[in-house]
């Protein structure tokens, strides 16, 4: 099976699922195609012990894909350039302090809370991980995904200086999740040559430093460019080339890529160029180009989640794990928050009970996968991928289908 018959098999499949949720379910997107993919991958199951031949081809489908290097190197660039077309700069500048703390600090104390209070959990299941290990684990699963929370909170409705907060977060810190998991992985790697804590330090400089940087310098040549013509078909052609030539630069000189592609979204996005650079005609082409791409790479992306659970191995201690993991990684992550949104709150117009609609609306999604597929076999991957899949299907499904009540709640 060739590469463009499997993408042809997951594009149908995603329109099927996409109209079945469309139709009759009505859910937002990312749940509800998630959802219908979990459900069809347990018939396919079961339909297996009669007569194997689907199963075995939506397997090899599934095996023929290297869902990390799919999602971290090339569809996450797009995803997270539209999400950040799209977002609203002003509010983003107002509320950027709080956002900068939440989606660096944040995540560094998630990381360390999640993964010494899992070390600890699986001694008690009787599982023997080292605390390196746990730690890969806590950085994997604490960033919050953009992807999965951007039309969830659209739908719920949420006051704009609480979407911006959680979305402007999201937005920053799975890039730098993604640095600090790679930080933590070559720690875990290193067994000859010590890596010292200079090292450290300027992996994560020239990645996050680097990866902004050339952002705002891509944002900055598409702006000149756009800013030159008035041809709105070229002007969409100019944005798709940033995002595909500056996800290469990115890769090719170790810059974080899903940072810079966000940065440039944002310059594009912000009203101050879109009114010096685009027309209306361009503006509503660039913005209709980026939302049916951010649709259609969303609606793959979660097929792709829910197939993913064909190739895990389901053990029964990796399920007990998983299932105790969720509570677990929500606690770290409402006390990760709890220090900066105490220290932001009377400074800036925060709504009440911020911290509880922020753990509750922080999902995590396929970049906690991406990453822990990644792992290899002596960072015990087969446990840690169920137990992101777990904590991943609960938070999307679980968490996705009551934020909008607890935001309707809460926010009054």
């Amino acid at each position: 099976m060739d590469i463009f018959t499997i993408i042809s098999v997951l594009v149908f499949l995603s329109a099927i699922f996409g109209y079945i949720n469309a139709r009759f379910l009505k859910l937002p997107n990312s749940i509800g195609l998630m959802l219908i993919t979990i459900l069809f991958t347990l018939v396919v199951f079961l339909i297996g012990y009669i007569d194997d031949t689907l199963i075995n081809a939506e397997r090899y489908i599934i095996t023929q894909i290297d869902f990390k290097s799919v999602l971290l190197d090339i569809m996450l660039s797009f995803l997270l350039f539209a999400g950040a077309l799209h977002t609203n700069f002003e509010q983003l500048k107002v509320q950027r302090w709080p956002i900068l703390v939440f989606s660096t600090l944040g995540v560094l104390v998630s990381t360390f809370l999640v993964g010494t209070s899992m070390y600890y959990l699986l001694q008690v299941l009787g599982m023997e991980i080292s605390f390196i290990y746990c730690l890969l684990f806590g950085s994997l699963i604490s960033p919050t995904d953009p992807i999965a929370v951007l039309g969830i909170l659209k739908k719920a409705g949420a006051p704009k200086q609480l979407e911006t907060k959680i979305v402007g977060e999201s937005l920053f810190n799975d890039g730098v999740g993604v640095v600090v998991f790679l930080t933590i992985f070559q720690l875990a790697s290193a067994t000859e040559v010590a890596v010292s804590p200079l090292d450290i330090l300027e992996l994560f400089g020239v990645e996050v430093i680097g990866g902004l940087a050339l952002g705002l310098a891509l944002g900055w040549g598409t702006w000149k460019l756009m800013k030159s013509i008035d041809d709105y078909d070229i002007e969409v052609i100019i944005t798709l080339a940033t995002v595909m030539v500056g996800t290469l630069i990115a890769q090719k000189f170790h810059l974080s890529a899903p940072l810079a592609m966000v940065a440039a979204g944002l310059v594009v996005g912000n009203d101050t160029v879109r009114n010096s650079a685009m027309s209306k005609t361009t503006e509503t082409y660039v913005d209709k180009f980026w939302e049916l791409l951010d649709i259609l790479l969303n609606t793959l992306l979660f097929v792709l989640i829910g197939m993913e659970m064909l190739v895990l191995s389901f053990k029964t201690e990796y399920v007990i794990a998983g299932l105790l993991a969720i509570p677990l990684v929500l606690i770290c992550r409402y006390l990760s928050l709890l220090i900066p949104i105490k220290f932001f709150e009377k400074r800036l117009d925060f709504v009440p009970r911020t911290n509880l609609v922020m753990t509750w609306g922080g999902l995590r999604g396929g970049i906690s996968i991406a990453l822990a597929l990644g792992l290899s076999d002596d960072m015990h991957r087969d446990a840690f991928l169920v137990i992101t899949y777990i904590v991943v299907v609960f938070s999307i499904i679980g968490q996705g289908l009551t934020v909008e009540k607890l935001i309707k709640q809460v926010v009054k």
